[in-house]
């Protein structure tokens, strides 16, 4: 009864409407973690961490886990005669380990495109023409690619550990890996996948930096500008916003609840909800599906999820659905890979099967017609 209420209660205020919209928001696509499953145990045996599911399985979306993705996707249609479309939240870099080692104290980012051709060449047919999947995924209109951030890492933080000769960070970047990281004295609060988290407000001015160049390397990287923004782990000062609108961005995604720091020991409580922000010049968009079957696999996620979907089409909202590109990872352990993409495919299925009149639409489409609305 709890999370029957719970799954209500986040969807009273908000944009309605009435089309049955269905938005898959799914974070963390072009971000290096593990690099192979020889790189991790070599990291286990340095006595590193690795239980949490992202430091454990999450890698660099491979050949593999893009065809079976695609194939997913295009196991059902929508009341258009479409398939279902997904919005990957993407980074546009990652660090670069050819231009960085232990005696660097300054980061060094490679564009996406060259990521994967490194790991194509370090890994051969595992990582053989991914990066093209990836631009033919783009034109079938399986994938539409939004910003997720130039990195998923909080560079300061990095910065700081190559500094102090951190040797967890050692380990990583001798494994060509960024995962199982811990914090740092000097920035409370601050994890190292946090881009834009902060302890103290000097580093905004560094955090505009990165949101300007990031932004240009999304176009230039996927050919279109990126019209909505998920941050990584959802840490973004609101002094950022009137910033990002300048360069383009028109949606920024933002928890239903959190508590937003504000500087050091300051803070504040946050509620949002989808539609215009009031004060600003962009729309909150707020995930009200979570699907996240790799974290308890002994959990129904896809009966959770399905009642969150109903929830949400109960009060005239599309269905944005949050998840993470670790479910339906396989480069590191296959079986994680075939275990969530079972569970999308159920999902999928489920929904056009109860409701056919359904239509999948990208984030940046649901923008549209949220403007379209309300201006």
């Amino acid at each position: 009864m709890k999370q029957y209420l719970l799954d209500n209660i986040k969807n009273i205020f908000g944009w309605r409407t009435p089309e049955k919209l269905v938005v898959l928001a799914f974070d963390d696509y072009g971000n290096v973690r593990q690099d192979s499953i020889a790189s991790k145990q070599r990291m286990i045996d340095a006595g590193l961490d690795m239980s949490n599911r992202f430091d454990g399985f999450d890698s660099l979306e491979n050949r593999q886990d893009l065809e079976a993705l695609f194939d997913v996707l295009s196991s059902v249609s929508d009341a258009r005669g479409g398939p279902a479309v997904l919005t990957p939240y993407t980074l546009c870099a990652n660090l670069d380990f050819d231009a960085i080692d232990v005696n660097s104290t300054a980061y060094q980012y490679e564009p996406l495109p060259r990521t994967f051709a490194r790991l194509e060449d370090a890994h051969g047919p595992a990582y053989r023409g991914a990066w093209n999947l990836w631009q033919e995924g783009i034109r079938l209109g399986l994938l539409k690619p939004q910003f997720h951030g130039r990195e998923h890492l909080n560079i300061e933080l990095l910065e700081r550990k190559l500094n102090s000769g951190d040797s967890t960070l050692k380990v990583n970047i001798e494994n060509r890996s960024l995962t199982a990281l811990g914090g740092e004295p000097s920035a409370p609060g601050v994890g190292f996948t946090q881009a834009f988290a902060f302890w103290d407000t000097s580093v905004l001015d560094r955090h505009k930096a990165i949101l300007a160049d990031g932004l240009d390397l999304f176009e230039r990287t996927f050919g279109f500008p990126s019209k909505t923004f998920t941050p990584p782990a959802q840490q973004l000062h609101p002094e950022l916003y009137s910033f990002v609108e300048k360069l383009g961005v028109r949606a920024i995604d933002k928890p239903f609840y959190c508590v937003r720091r504000l500087n050091r020991n300051e803070s504040r409580r946050e509620f949002n909800v989808l539609g215009p922000c009031a004060g600003h010049d962009h729309v909150s968009v707020v995930r009200n599906v979570v699907f996240e079957p790799t974290e308890y696999r002994n959990v129904d996620s896809v009966g959770r999820a399905f009642d969150q979907v109903s929830a949400a089409f109960r009060w005239r909202r599309p269905a944005i659905v949050s998840s993470h590109r670790v479910n339906f990872s396989g480069h590191i352990d296959p079986d994680n890979r075939e275990f969530g993409l079972a569970a999308l495919k159920r999902f999928l299925g489920g929904i056009v099967k109860r409701w056919p009149d359904v239509q999948f639409i990208s984030a940046d489409a649901l923008l549209e017609k949220i403007e379209a609305t309300t201006r």
